[in-house]
């Protein structure tokens, strides 16, 4: 069944432990990246520790809310990030499905609030249910208006269960048939974005005639929702991500030049330009606010 990843040793004191990471089953690595839950339940918060700060992903998700609802935040600038004081929209249906977010998110949570976000590979998501990855992209919906009626049948079960551990077991054995019956014959056991978009490339130029540079582009964008250029770049950024965590916990600091260089980026400054782009801050930023600011939740739990 799916396992609860452990909080870091380094949580920081004075934020809230609410924060969830399950990583699924084996036989569902490639299918299901991790999901993720939160619960507020029972915490006194300021409006500025009720955001949720998200980054771009080239991943799907389906979300739950088993207490409480989340509304989206909208920046006044589209070069700025949100405040507990920016406008909100309410999201769409009982459970929302999102598809590829090419710019960073976030959420505020105006209570106490139990939510659920299931993470899924899109090309997965794809061959499970015939639902288009690009026609999601950057857009969130409602899921009763997209999903067949079995995983309509699954997201009322799942909401109805007692805790996350039952949810989660119940979602796996959902889909562990299902996922056996459709996967790829060549499927990639782990999902770094790295790793998973230069799976997709070997796939595209195997699965068909054809095997142009436009055709092999098709098919991948097809299958993921994004090209291949984007799918790398997320690949790079996440490289630097665990690279920065890796060297503050051997060294004690970070040289962001090492961090630049060591995930494939040209140099420090184009780190600065894709982290700012996928999470909104600018790489030292980003690392305060993992460690500072409870908004930051949802890059801790990965730590």
């Amino acid at each position: 069944m799916a396992s609860l990843a452990p909080l870091s040793p380094r949580h920081p004191a004075g934020l809230i432990p609410s924060g969830e990471l399950w990583l699924p089953r084996a036989s569902l690595t490639a299918c299901v990246r991790a999901a993720m839950a939160r619960n507020t339940v029972g915490h006194a918060l300021s409006d500025a520790q009720r955001i949720n700060r998200f980054p771009a992903s080239p991943l799907c998700s389906l979300s739950w809310w088993f207490e409480g609802r989340s509304e989206a935040l909208v920046a006044e600038r589209p070069d700025s990030m949100p405040t507990e004081h920016s406008p909100r929209e309410a999201y769409p249906g009982r459970w929302v499905l999102a598809g590829p977010q090419t710019r960073p998110t976030s959420s505020y949570c105006a209570g106490p609030t139990h939510a659920m976000m299931v993470m899924f590979m899109p090309d997965a998501l794809h061959q499970l249910t015939g639902v288009d990855p690009g026609a999601l992209t950057d857009r969130m919906v409602d899921a009763q208006s997209l999903l067949p009626p079995d995983w309509l049948a699954l997201c009322e079960a799942v909401q109805n269960l007692p805790d996350n551990a039952a949810r989660l077991q119940h979602l796996e054995d959902f889909l562990e048939p299902r996922w056996q019956a459709c996967r790829p014959a060549q499927s990639l056991p782990t999902q770094r974005y790295g790793d998973w978009a230069a799976h997709l490339a070997q796939r595209a130029a195997l699965s068909a005639p054809g095997r142009s540079l436009r055709q092999l582009e098709r098919r991948i964008k097809r299958w993921a929702g994004l090209p291949l250029r984007e799918l790398r770049g997320f690949g790079k950024a996440e490289q630097a991500f665990f690279d920065t965590i890796a060297a503050e916990a051997a060294q004690g600091s970070v040289k962001w030049a090492d961090v630049a260089a060591g995930a494939g980026f040209s140099d420090q400054s184009h780190l600065c330009r894709v982290t700012r782009r996928i999470t909104g801050y600018a790489p030292q930023a980003l690392y305060d606010g993992i460690y500072g600011d409870e908004a930051f939740w949802v890059y801790r739990i990965w730590v």
